[in-house]
């Protein structure tokens, strides 16, 4: 959980917001097909049968949060024919912006891996 303190109190911003809203502004970029699983761990706990899988908006996104910055790292599959290049520095900049603008907390960096293409 992230606390901001404002004049009127404190703000707590869990964990599951800052993925729900980042898997949402990511989900309506143009040229992102799929998100990833973001390593080995939930490459696994995805693979078995018996543990509820991780929704849809939120698979692929990780944070740290390192002095009072965010640090944001996505896992994705991009559209076959597109500028790839072009794509990842508008999800950055879209991310950046709706972190910024719904909570006002600073993005220091967004870490996109673009773990496949599909047409």
């Amino acid at each position: 959980m992230v606390t901001k303190r404002t004049h009127l109190g404190n703000i707590v911003v869990t964990k599951q917001f800052f993925s729900e809203l980042i898997g949402r502004t990511i989900i309506s970029c143009f040229g992102v097909v799929d998100m990833n699983a973001d390593g080995a761990k939930q490459n696994l706990l995805e693979s078995l049968p018996f543990l509820p899988k991780k929704t849809q908006i939120d698979k692929g996104v990780s944070f740290k949060i390192i002095n009072d910055k965010l640090y944001i790292e996505l896992h994705i599959t991009v559209m076959y024919g597109i500028n790839v290049a072009s794509v990842v520095k508008s999800i950055q900049h879209k991310i950046k912006f709706a972190v910024e603008d719904e909570i006002d907390f600073p993005v220091e960096r967004v870490n996109i891996y673009v773990d496949g293409i599909k047409s």
